[in-house]
């Protein structure tokens, strides 16, 4: 494995999908490799915020109510598990991008199978709104035609743009992110041959976080990021933090 190689294997280290004697060369390489510590520590927090948008705190009955269940329920014999393989795209910048998001849907489903329905059809109702924005944006950062652009935000941030023309949607994903001023909010735009565009708030905390731009891509050309009042503007009332152009 040359050092090439090696420099495409940050996600799947981050989601613990390498070999030992894979995990083993790449730890020697993240030692002399500032810049791809630097990205499996970006990678691991934008992991995290993924997972935590469909994360669902259970009420505290839940557990007595599974117990009584479980009592109540026929158990049917266990079925012969099925075997799948998937493919180890390591190639591809975007598939760990990818995976992180698809891990986060997935997970947001696990708890909400045993509630009641009465009970818990709010916090299910948010929990699918969670998960279908986290399958969305897992959507565009797999697409075929997926481009990537990255860039310094002069708050001292770092944002990535991913684009699809296939899907006509673009996702952005930010990380060392400083909270904006209070009362403000960090606003995503479309450049539309320098008309700036709405498309959509990150949560006001800072961090790093991975949005859907909302909006088709259509013409755009670019894509900024502006400090907006809460709630957001209809145009931009500040200097950009970045314009980033497409990746083509």
């Amino acid at each position: 494995m040359n050092s090439a190689d090696l420099h495409t294997l940050t996600g799947a280290y981050v989601l613990h999908a390498l070999t030992p004697q894979e995990r083993t060369a790449f730890e020697r390489h993240l030692a002399v490799c500032p810049a791809c510590a630097m990205e499996v520590r970006e990678l691991a927090a934008t992991a995290a915020r993924l997972g935590q948008a469909v994360a669902v705190t259970p009420p505290p009955a839940l557990k007595e109510r599974v117990l009584a269940r479980i009592a109540t329920e026929y158990q049917e014999p266990p079925r012969t598990a099925l075997r799948a393989t998937a493919g180890a795209r390591r190639g591809r910048v975007l598939a760990r991008f990818a995976l992180a998001a698809c891990v986060a849907a997935a997970a947001g489903s696990v708890g909400i199978a045993v509630w009641q329905h009465q009970e818990a059809s709010d916090a299910r109702a948010q929990v699918r709104s969670s998960q279908q924005q986290a399958q969305d944006l897992a959507s565009v950062l797999a697409a075929p035609d997926a481009k990537i652009t990255t860039g310094r935000l002069k708050n001292g941030g770092y944002g990535t743009v991913v684009v699809s023309h296939q899907r006509d949607q673009a996702a952005f994903l930010a990380s060392a992110l400083p909270e904006p001023p209070s009362g403000k909010v960090y606003e995503l735009w479309y450049n539309d041959g320098g008309t700036m565009r709405a498309a959509g708030l990150l949560e006001p905390s800072g961090g790093s976080r991975a949005a859907l731009m909302s909006g088709p891509v259509g013409s755009a050309s670019g894509m900024g990021i502006t400090v907006e009042p809460a709630g957001g503007s209809r145009q931009p009332t500040s200097k950009p933090l970045a314009l980033m152009n497409f990746a083509t």
